[in-house]
């Protein structure tokens, strides 16, 4: 079910996702988020760059070259990509909520404008920082003694760099890291993120052999993203079940991986 306001959302969910993008949750922690509805947990997704741009709105070439790639029309992409997540939340069963913010290439195209900028430092005035702090304050505040689950920032791409930074400091020590999908699966890609964060981290795996199919099914609801991401959909489950292997080495089963902070002695 979509929840439309944040008057709507109960007390009572035991997991909160937090997805900088429509598709994050499903990507990285799909497999979980469906065995935890079939123990009946109440579960919420919560997506966070939701929202079109104006509809004047001057693209800047990074934002044009991902229209193409993604084959959909300036106008109608955001619309177009609301539609895909309705259908994923819909194949993993869960609550979901739409924050309506914008995506990095909307909401500060000055500062990020090319690869490297969107997949680098974030601009220290991004006004994301502030929102997203009060925003999962307000949360845990509704929900004290909910677990909360964010990106881990593998791939450093802001949205979720600044996602990180807000639910550390911010979701209380319920909180649980997930690997960002697919940009851990690039070499050295985690040991990288990381070193780069410097905290005491540690981690467990849940097991997902039993919805691994369904995972894929709900991923594969994002055919827009399909193609700029794994380069098909049949190249996405090869990846999905290769990355879920590669976590579950020392099981050898498909799992999903997550790391919490490590308790200081």
């Amino acid at each position: 079910m979509r929840i439309d306001t944040l008057d709507q959302i109960g007390h009572d969910y035991r997991y909160i996702y937090l997805s900088p993008h429509l598709d994050d949750a499903a990507l990285s922690c799909g497999g979980t988020i469906l065995k935890q509805r079939a123990a009946d947990e109440r579960v919420l997704v919560v997506t966070l760059c939701t929202a079109a741009p104006a509809a004047d709105a001057v693209f800047s070439t990074l934002a044009q070259a991902y229209h193409q790639v993604w084959e959909l029309n300036p106008a109608e992409v955001v619309t177009a990509r609301l539609r895909e997540d309705e259908l994923a939340m819909e194949r993993l069963g869960v609550d979901h909520y739409w924050t309506g913010l914008l995506d990095a290439i909307y909401r500060y195209p000055k500062a990020y404008h090319n690869h490297d900028t969107l997949f680098g430092t974030p601009a220290p005035d991004d006004p994301l920082f502030s929102t997203l702090r009060q925003f999962v304050s307000n949360l845990r505040e509704h929900m004290p003694h909910a677990t909360f689950y964010a990106p881990l920032g593998v791939g450093n791409h802001v949205d979720h760099q600044i996602t990180f930074q807000a639910a550390i400091e911010c979701a209380g020590p319920n909180l649980a890291l997930y690997e960002d999908f697919p940009y851990v699966t690039k070499p050295e890609a985690l040991e990288r993120r990381t070193a780069a964060i410097d905290l005491r981290l540690h981690h467990r795996t849940e097991i997902i052999d039993s919805t691994l199919p369904s995972k894929i099914a709900a991923i594969d609801s994002y055919a827009s993203q399909l193609n700029e991401l794994f380069g098909s959909a049949a190249a996405m489950a090869r990846a999905v079940r290769d990355y879920a292997k590669i976590a579950g080495i020392q099981t050898s089963a498909y799992t999903e991986r997550y790391w919490a902070l490590s308790q200081t002695p």
